[in-house]
């Protein structure tokens, strides 16, 4: 059964903008401690029985490093490939495992954080975390799209202010998923326990692109969220892979 998580919006207001979008309230304590989707549990699958060499060449850019790191049971891998080390733009593209290998379902145009990435994100660094990281929680101001995810739906997803580049944030929060990059797997994403402590930062998820760089997180248009959303499945131990080319090439 999917637990719907009960709304936090007492918390929320001083803790939320962390990680994710900017703007005025931006605090520096928001997301959990990094749990690295290697040290997931889930068991392999039959359509998991693929060579690591066809895994790598069906998921582009990825090298062997990164590539032990995706547990044998997904088969769902959300690749965030950024342009630069010190870029916010960046590519978000679904792949789904087949038996034949990795296979694209989607690709879109993303945003990451503004100043690139970190190989060790801390609170307030303005970079995104590169690594593998499991997804199993999301939430949002709006009502669940269809989701299998467990989904927080509640009025403590807001976005107050403006981005970097003026943007107004508002609506930013409507769809979220939570990474699980120094996060509690299995809680709302507005949960503020953060295992690896405040200082390496937290509360990074995937949200609605406000038109500008994030403060950590990873932010794709709306419509996208959605679909997202509706094709994320538990079942098949989702993992997003993020970082920048060269990064993720290792």
């Amino acid at each position: 059964m999917i637990t719907r998580f009960p709304s936090v919006a007492l918390v929320a207001a001083s803790v939320l903008l962390t990680g994710c979008g900017g703007g005025a309230l931006a605090a520096t304590d928001h997301a959990s401690a990094p749990t690295p989707a290697s040290s997931s549990s889930a068991s392999p699958s039959p359509s998991s029985e693929i060579s690591a060499e066809a895994a790598a060449r069906q998921l582009p850019g990825v090298g062997p490093k990164t590539l032990a790191r995706i547990p044998a049971g997904t088969e769902q891998v959300v690749l965030v490939t950024g342009r630069g080390a010190n870029s916010p733009l960046s590519t978000l593209a679904l792949y789904e495992r087949t038996d034949d290998g990795w296979e694209e379902a989607v690709s879109w145009a993303a945003h990451n954080a503004l100043k690139g990435w970190s190989d060790h994100h801390m609170a307030g660094d303005l970079r995104s975390p590169i690594g593998v990281y499991s997804l199993t929680d999301a939430g949002g101001l709006l009502k669940d799209p269809g989701t299998k995810l467990s989904y927080d739906h509640g009025s403590g997803f807001v976005s107050p202010g403006t981005g970097f580049e003026g943007e107004p944030l508002a609506g930013s929060f409507d769809y979220v998923i939570a990474i699980n990059y120094n996060r509690r797997p299995g809680t709302s994403p507005l949960d503020w326990t953060r295992p690896l402590g405040s200082s390496r930062g937290g509360g990074i998820w995937i949200h609605v692109d406000h038109g500008g760089p994030t403060h950590g997180c990873v932010s794709i248009a709306e419509d996208h969220m959605k679909e997202l959303l509706r094709t994320l499945d538990p079942a098949r131990h989702p993992v997003i892979v993020m970082g920048d080319a060269a990064a993720l090439g290792h």
